[in-house]
């Protein structure tokens, strides 16, 4: 099976702490180059723009766009039309629509998009979908928190509007939630605290109901004190089925299931290798419609500023 060279475009704290690593330990890639105006990884040739390094390096049939959001489409935008596959990290766009274009962009192109919801890679994820297929639920409480300062120091595009605040973190439990619970379900309440000197929310209350009105709460805060609360709880007819640690860790009523190490980088370039030898694609758009959702109907609370 031959290898797939790839480039990353953006070299920032994700790329170094998930991407390189994953990339150095699979067989399914060789990291050939990289495009970043700041930054490079210096066992592979750098360069300031993606068009340079494409041009550079005709060898390249794909590349993981890692830059901040607002970036995203234009880059993949690029990548498409030359025919390379292209990885985009989450969230895949800034904008549904932008995201919808580049669907049929690579459709027409031949290419492979993949929307990578990394969380969903998480070793408990696959688990508890199966465990809830056939279950009564009766009620689905999220609690995702963390500190804004520690997970992303000096990040200042994360308070831009299209940086999502603490949707950026809110949307890996949503990209989880939408994978293992078995009916789609719909935004009834949203309540978004925003800083006087920000424009993207540091908390986020929001209130679902699935297609035969089962609750759904989910809570969003970037100031919660270390350690990090990462947990899904399901209850249901059979018992409180518990997704913690980010979906590293699984519970039900308490007793564990299963507790594994955290590899969800490596999970998403295997699933990545096996759309591009397929030549399909994988983009579900579903957590960044509830983010969207949250952003249009809910009530915007001030509160103090944020100050790193």
């Amino acid at each position: 099976m031959s290898v797939i060279n790839i480039g990353l475009v953006g070299v920032g704290k994700i790329v170094s702490d998930q991407h390189l690593p994953a990339l150095a330990g699979s067989r399914d890639y060789e990291l050939v180059a990289t495009a970043d105006p700041h930054a490079r990884h210096a066992p592979v040739p750098g360069y300031a723009a993606l068009g340079e390094m494409l041009e550079a390096h005709p060898e390249l049939e794909a590349v993981a766009i890692c830059t901040p959001t607002h970036l995203r489409y234009s880059q993949a935008r690029i990548a498409l039309e030359q025919g390379r596959s292209v990885l985009l990290e989450k969230p895949p766009g800034a904008t549904l629509s932008e995201v919808e274009d580049l669907v049929e962009l690579a459709e027409r192109q031949g290419c492979t998009l993949f929307a990578a919801w990394h969380s969903r890679f998480a070793p408990a994820v696959a688990e508890a979908r199966e465990w809830l297929r056939n279950k009564a639920i009766t009620r689905v409480e999220i609690d995702w928190r963390e500190d804004v300062r520690v997970w992303h120091p000096g990040q200042a595009w994360i308070w831009e509007p299209t940086g999502m605040g603490v949707f950026d973190p809110g949307i890996n439990a949503l990209s989880i939630a939408t994978e293992i619970l078995p009916r789609a379900f719909f935004l009834r309440d949203a309540r978004l605290w925003v800083p006087s000197n920000c424009q993207a929310p540091i908390a986020a209350a929001l209130t679902f109901t699935d297609t035969e009105g089962t609750p759904i709460v989910a809570d969003f805060d970037f100031r919660q004190p270390s350690p990090p609360i990462w947990s899904i709880h399901v209850e249901t007819e059979a018992g409180r089925l518990s997704l913690l640690r980010g979906g590293c860790r699984l519970e039900l009523d308490g007793q564990c299931l299963l507790d594994a190490e955290e590899r969800e980088y490596p999970g998403l370039y295997a699933r990545f290798a096996e759309l591009i030898r397929q030549r399909r694609s994988d983009v579900d758009l579903a957590p960044l419609r509830h983010v969207a959702d949250a952003c249009l109907a809910a009530w915007r609370e001030p509160t103090e500023p944020f100050i790193e």
